[in-house]
């Protein structure tokens, strides 16, 4: 009787992963069912999610009330076209989160992802100058090593490198400036200061306080808060994407309630559902939706998706959203806030540690090889491997290594996370580094 092929060979016949080389990546870790912060493996192996599934998973995996709302919404509607129909799951969904945003936030347009939520930011913005005569006004400005998706309008935005480099001729122009990080926060307003003297600038997008795949990288509210009163002050849109950082990943339920100046546009995703299902969301102040209405019907916004305001995904976000309003909620956000500030003073003086950056649940340890290295290098996979082999789930990025674990985990299972990065020194200490990449890999 031959044998049959695990679940791994299976999909290693059929699938194409993403971010993976396919030749050289070994097989894909079958996960078959999740528990809290746990993923459990088709042999019974059990993984620590210490990076919650890719940043969505807010309360932990399989969650009864997320599952018994979704099970409920399923047996009512599963879905319904969202071009001049409606339903309660969408409505709620919008009148609860805008209770919770910034103030100036008025609409909600529903989408599919995170990609597609800044698509239709983007859309926005330059229709709104388009229907006020404007159509000048078309030039973004973004942060170098921003990341805000991987459909060409959010790959346009982000940085240039290695992930976008078969696509840079057909990305439109932006304008690049740096991250305002502690110490180089005049020098950036600088920059700024330069770009906005522009007529044509008409956006700025940002990652509000954490520039996630950077590497985590980190900034003060009052710099920005500064940023976006100077771009008020030329009539350049702010858009806020809070894909990553949005429902309470930086310590209050969004990064921007941290700011004295509001966006004009927020872009949401990830954790909106909890990690349940695929959903997207951007919501915009009054004035940007009031430039639409027109008894002109090409000043619409002609953007749509098949599964736009799916009721499923609505009911996921409307569970998710329940439960991490709850004061239990935020005393769990407390807590891993409160360990990872610990860990970060046990760990940031000792020898092959570069830096230790903290906000919210969010930490993320810089480590020190002797030189910089890339997304690809070597370390980044010994880190990887060192996780797996630890029955840890953590993606690295190059010589950083980030803990962004669902708000139900336990004080004992974050030690168990701490314990990993503190033996990935060892790796480190022990590095050689490889010979360079080509230089477009670390543009």
């Amino acid at each position: 009787m031959p044998e049959l092929p695990s679940l791994s060979e299976r999909d290693h016949a059929v699938v194409w992963h993403p971010y993976t080389q396919m030749q050289t990546a070994p097989l894909a870790v079958p996960i078959v069912r999740g528990e809290g912060s746990w993923l459990l493996a088709e042999d019974g192996t059990r993984y620590l999610d210490g990076i919650s599934s890719w940043w969505v998973n807010l309360h932990g995996h399989a969650h009864p009330h997320i599952a018994a709302r979704v099970s409920e919404q399923l047996r009512t509607l599963e879905h319904v076209l969202f071009a001049g129909f409606t339903h309660p799951a969408a409505v709620e969904l919008a009148e609860q989160l805008l209770e919770i945003l910034p103030t100036n936030q008025a609409r909600v347009f529903y989408s599919d992802n995170g990609s597609t939520a800044v698509e239709v930011a983007l859309k926005m913005v330059l229709q709104y100058f388009h229907n006020l005569g404007q159509p000048e006004r078309r030039t973004f400005l973004c942060f170098r090593d921003s990341y805000h998706g991987d459909t060409f309008g959010a790959m346009a935005v982000s940085s240039r490198g290695a992930f976008t480099q078969p696509f840079w001729p057909l990305l439109f122009d932006v304008e690049f400036i740096d991250v305002p990080v502690p110490g180089r926060e005049a020098e950036v307003l600088a920059q700024l200061d330069a770009v906005l003297q522009r007529p044509d600038v008409a956006g700025f997008i940002f990652e509000p306080l954490v520039l996630g795949t950077a590497g985590m990288v980190m900034y003060s509210p009052e710099v920005l808060t500064e940023m976006l009163r100077r771009c008020h002050q030329r009539g350049v849109l702010c858009i806020a994407d809070e894909v990553m950082t949005g429902f309470g990943r930086t310590g209050p339920l969004f990064a921007s309630s941290l700011l004295q100046e509001q966006p004009d546009i927020m872009c949401f995703s990830k954790g909106l559902t909890g990690g349940t299902l695929a959903m997207g969301l951007t919501t915009c102040a009054a004035p940007i939706y009031d430039a639409f209405l027109s008894d002109d019907k090409m000043r619409a916004l002609f953007h749509g998706h098949s599964y736009t305001a799916n009721p499923v995904a609505c009911a996921a976000a409307l569970a998710s959203l329940e439960l991490t309003r709850t004061d239990d909620c935020t005393r769990q956000r407390q807590r891993i806030e409160a360990a990872h500030a610990a860990f970060r003073q046990e760990i940031e003086a000792l020898p092959g540690i570069r830096q230790v950056r903290h906000r919210g649940t969010i930490l993320a340890v810089e480590y020190d090889p002797g030189e910089g290295t890339s997304y690809f290098s070597r370390l980044r996979d010994a880190f990887y491997q060192m996780a797996l082999d630890n029955h840890i789930v953590l993606r690295p990025l190059g010589n950083v290594v980030y803990l962004l674990p669902p708000y139900c985990t336990t004080s004992e299972e974050l030690e168990l996370l701490y314990a990993v990065l503190l033996r990935m020194r060892d790796v480190v200490l022990n590095f050689e580094p490889a010979p360079t990449l080509p230089e477009y890999l670390h543009d």
